[in-house]
């Protein structure tokens, strides 16, 4: 069996090493490991195709299929990913404040790397890169361990960065993936307190929930996306409708994807039926409540457990309220404290939204799909965190860091 706690000994030794380093050589080395993952791209496809043969194999849904594929599109994306990280300032060394006690003490609180960064994620050869960057860029040592229906990929990229950063002259430890995707290794590796300071799970509600109940090593809860788009009364029905069908079929495997649709009733007659139509263009399955089906044929009924579910898949529950507190009591109920969206062109219904509704990221008028750490301007992402202490929403290299105060005096002792 893989041992964990070499793993974590060489982790905690990189991650002292990569604590000496200036921002010009972590930057200079991420852009190595960009251009070292293009020139790799057809072993990693290769490697790919084997997850890919084996999730067929196995009946993987179609969605969950393009959580796992990889294309150029997507190895370029995620080097250029990587060249946006090095772009990005350096939240290592950064000072949130400082000032001088009564004492004569100075006091400066500076920003330091988290340590030893454990991710557990599922079928998404993307974030051992995205980690592994965003990590290194913050000045920790990345400890990964994947799913088994992406472990090809994995290793294939794992073993890319790794080769980049020796070539680099630096410790190929600050990146590690366990091979080994026994459930028993996992468990091991949440209780692997000893070397590990924090750990990120990736993946669906149940996975992340699993992890949260079981591990001992102090967690960051990420992920599972119960998103809801409410269609106001006063919403720009054409813009509600772009909106909606962008969020829920562009990518619907995804977190951010829009899984449930709340209807103001004043409009619902009206938008609901192009709504539909739309939808079953693409293959969508639709359930709904009552005044749904009232209004659209051949709607499944929505049950209890409809409206907490995360679906990952071509399928989206409908249900039309008479207000906007309604659906703000709704949406508080059964989110996961992810994305909401409301379309309107209320200014007051909008900023009644934002402020009421439990989530990390609350939008006007835009879709859910922009919760992503590339998208607001991190490079990428190691998560998407839907807690709320430490961090919140996208999580880039800031994120990944701590403080530590550093105390300068002059002799002084405390009378």
């Amino acid at each position: 069996m893989t041992d964990l706690n070499q793993i974590g000994k060489a982790a905690q030794k990189a991650e002292f090493e990569l604590g000496q380093l200036g921002t010009l050589q972590k930057n200079k080395a991420l852009v190595k490991m960009a251009d070292d993952l293009e020139k790799n791209s057809s072993a990693i496809l290769a490697a790919n195709a084997k997850d890919l043969a084996n999730a067929k194999a196995n009946d993987m849904t179609q969605a969950m299929q393009d959580r796992l594929l990889l294309d150029d599109d997507r190895i370029k994306g995620m080097a250029d990913g990587l060249r946006e990280i090095a772009d990005l300032e350096d939240p290592i060394g950064k000072i949130d404040r400082g000032w001088t006690t009564e004492d004569g003490l100075d006091i400066v609180q500076e920003r330091v790397p988290l340590g030893v960064i454990g991710i557990i994620f599922e079928a998404r050869p993307n974030v051992t890169v995205d980690a592994a960057g965003l990590c290194f860029k913050s000045g920790n040592a990345a400890f990964l361990r994947g799913g088994k229906e992406a472990i090809n990929s994995n290793i294939a990229l794992s073993d890319t960065l790794r080769a980049s950063l020796k070539e680099s002259g630096l410790d190929e430890n600050a990146v590690q993936l366990v091979h080994d995707t026994n459930h028993e290794v996992a468990q091991e590796m949440m209780e692997l307190s000893e070397y590990l300071d924090v750990l990120i799970p990736r993946g669906s509600g149940r996975f992340i929930k699993m992890v949260v109940n079981k591990a001992k090593v102090p967690i960051i809860e990420t992920g599972a996306g119960n998103c809801h788009i409410y269609v106001d009364e006063f919403a720009d029905l054409d813009k509600a409708l772009k909106i909606i069908i962008n969020a829920k079929v562009q990518r619907p495997s995804v977190c951010n994807a829009a899984e449930k649709v709340i209807v103001h009733q004043s409009v619902a007659a009206t938008f609901l039926p192009t709504l539909v139509k739309e939808l079953r263009k693409h293959n969508v399955e639709i359930r709904g409540d009552q005044e749904t089906q009232d209004l659209i044929d051949n709607v499944i009924p929505a049950t209890e457990e409809d409206w907490s579910t995360e679906y990952n898949d071509y399928i989206i529950a409908i249900k039309v309220v008479s207000d906007l507190d309604s659906a703000i009591k709704h949406i508080n109920k059964y989110n996961t404290q992810h994305s909401e969206a409301i379309i309107t062109d209320n200014y007051q219904n909008s900023r009644q939204f934002q402020k009421q509704i439990d989530a990390a990221v609350v939008y006007v008028n835009a879709s859910t799909r922009f919760t992503d750490g590339n998208k607001f301007g991190f490079g990428a992402e190691i998560g998407i965190s839907t807690q709320k202490l430490h961090a919140r929403g996208p999580m880039g290299a800031n994120e990944l860091t701590t403080t530590k105060y550093l105390v300068n005096g002059n002799g002084q002792i405390r009378e």
